[in-house]
């Protein structure tokens, strides 16, 4: 490098979280510490600012010291680990995607950092003033509680615009309150959890022994109902012991109540969430907990995968066969095989939990890759239930009061039964109506349903 373009500054590369193959280069100033890498830093960026990732120290560089634009702080946050970075970069490499489009996903920009500090929140007024409410300042207020929410929280969950929200708090029927940082309580791993039957006492000891023993795969086969869940709490409470953290994937629709009471019944809490119902603020305190090691388990849909864990020692998939872990927009992933992914790198144990295990992890189970452990039995005393199949050429529908029904007299019979022991019958049916798609055949217009985009369907009887 010739003296003219001798570099007096100290470089770094700062990958930014925007659709950019590479990091870019920054200095930084005299007056600042210079940030590991890792660290979260503010950088300029073309007519904005922005916050990004130091990715390296910047020495190759060639660019001329007047050309490179200074960072302008450092947050003090733990950086981001080298198996995080090593995970952006693999998912990178393997989807063939953006360094920055994955560190997006790592790292919700807005949510995570915007706000830093004491929150403003808002709560009902104790006396109302005397004005009429709009019937969208009616709705707003109809949502707000004697717990401090964020302007930005209330509107969501109303649906209207802030603007509405900030009308209400003008007016005097909203006063303010200061927004206390969410608590993450640590689980309790000495409680006593279900009584485990041989066969999940020994499948639990599997699991649990795995921990601490470096990477491996395997998946827990158990018919529905053998307590798949009590068996992996086992492997979480010994991660728990060993100061590690411990990640849960689940479908969305798993992270409802029921899973939720079991685990705060073995755990004594609930334990943290992550999926896209949460509030900006509440995303925001449970990425900063992970990042601090504040949050010791965690439970989430598939994005939960790129949350910075600095501290994990298991990772359990639940319902691994479940087609909600697939990421179809943006970056295009398969959230259970990153996960096994993100084990490898970390060098933890992973368990894939399912009833029907997919394809690809019954043929990874026989090529030897995973481990499998088989729980036949279910629970208890329970069995499976017996399941007849009906053939309708030996028993067809019959006409009743002149209206021949669609449905087996056998099956009827059983559902009356049901019906006397005051018990409940389900019935899924492939279709329903007529015609399931109803269309112009000169124009090719489509009947749809005005308030979303199902296809509305013809019932010929009703002639509607």
């Amino acid at each position: 490098m010739s003296d003219k373009n001798q570099s007096n500054k100290k470089r770094l590369r700062i990958l930014l979280p925007l659709p950019l193959a590479e990091p870019f280069d920054y200095a930084c100033p005299e007056d600042l510490a210079f940030p590991a890498v890792g660290s979260f830093v503010r950088v300029p960026f073309s007519n904005r600012t922005m916050i990004g990732v130091v990715w390296d120290d910047g020495r190759e560089s060639s660019l001329e010291d007047s050309k490179i634009k200074n960072i302008l702080n450092v947050y003090d946050f733990p950086p981001l680990s080298e198996n995080n970075r090593k995970l952006i970069r693999w998912v990178a490499d393997y989807t063939l995607s953006s360094l920055g489009s994955v560190l997006k996903m790592a790292m919700s920009v807005d949510d995570v950092f915007q706000g830093i500090g004491n929150v403003t929140g808002y709560v009902r007024s104790r006396s109302f003033p005397d004005v009429r409410l709009t019937q969208a300042r009616q709705k707003a207020l109809s949502v707000v509680t004697n717990v401090p929410q964020t302007i930005a929280e209330i509107a969501r969950l109303a649906k209207v615009s802030s603007s509405v929200v900030k009308g209400l708090a003008e007016t005097g029927f909203l006063q303010r309150e200061k927004i206390k940082p969410l608590l993450f309580e640590r689980p309790k791993t000495d409680l006593k959890g279900v009584e485990l039957s041989a066969g999940q006492a020994q499948a639990a000891k599997r699991l649990s022994d795995s921990v601490g023993k470096g990477f491996g795969g395997t998946v827990l086969d158990g018919v529905t109902g053998s307590g798949k869940t009590e068996v992996y709490f086992d492997m979480i409470a010994t991660a728990l012991k060993q100061n590690k953290q411990a990640l849960i994937l689940l479908p969305e629709i798993g992270l409802t109540g029921q899973w939720l009471e079991r685990f705060k019944r073995r755990f004594g809490v609930l334990p943290a969430l992550w999926h896209s119902d949460l509030s900006a603020r509440v995303r925001r305190e449970t990425w900063k907990a992970v990042l601090n090691g504040d949050v010791r388990v965690l439970a989430g849909a598939r994005s939960a995968l790129f949350l910075p864990f600095s501290q994990l020692g298991a990772i359990i998939v639940d319902e691994e066969h479940d087609g909600s872990y697939k990421q179809e927009d943006g970056v295009i992933y398969q959230a259970r095989d990153m996960a096994v992914v993100r084990a490898k790198i970390e060098n933890i144990p992973i368990v894939l939990s399912s009833a029907t295990p997919s394809l690809e992890t019954k043929i990874n189970v026989q090529s030897g890759k995973y481990k499998e452990v088989v729980l036949p039995d279910r629970f208890g005393s329970a069995v499976l239930p017996a399941v007849d199949l009906i053939d309708m050429r030996r028993f067809p529908p019959e006409k009743k009061e002149g209206i021949k029904s669609f449905l087996s007299p056998v099956l009827i019979k059983e559902i009356e039964e049901t019906l006397e022991r005051e018990e409940q019958t389900l019935l899924f049916l492939n279709r329903r109506g007529y015609a399931p798609l109803v269309l112009c055949r000169q124009c090719g217009h489509r009947f749809q349903c005005p308030n979303c985009s199902a296809w509305l369907v013809e019932h010929k009887n009703g002639r509607r």
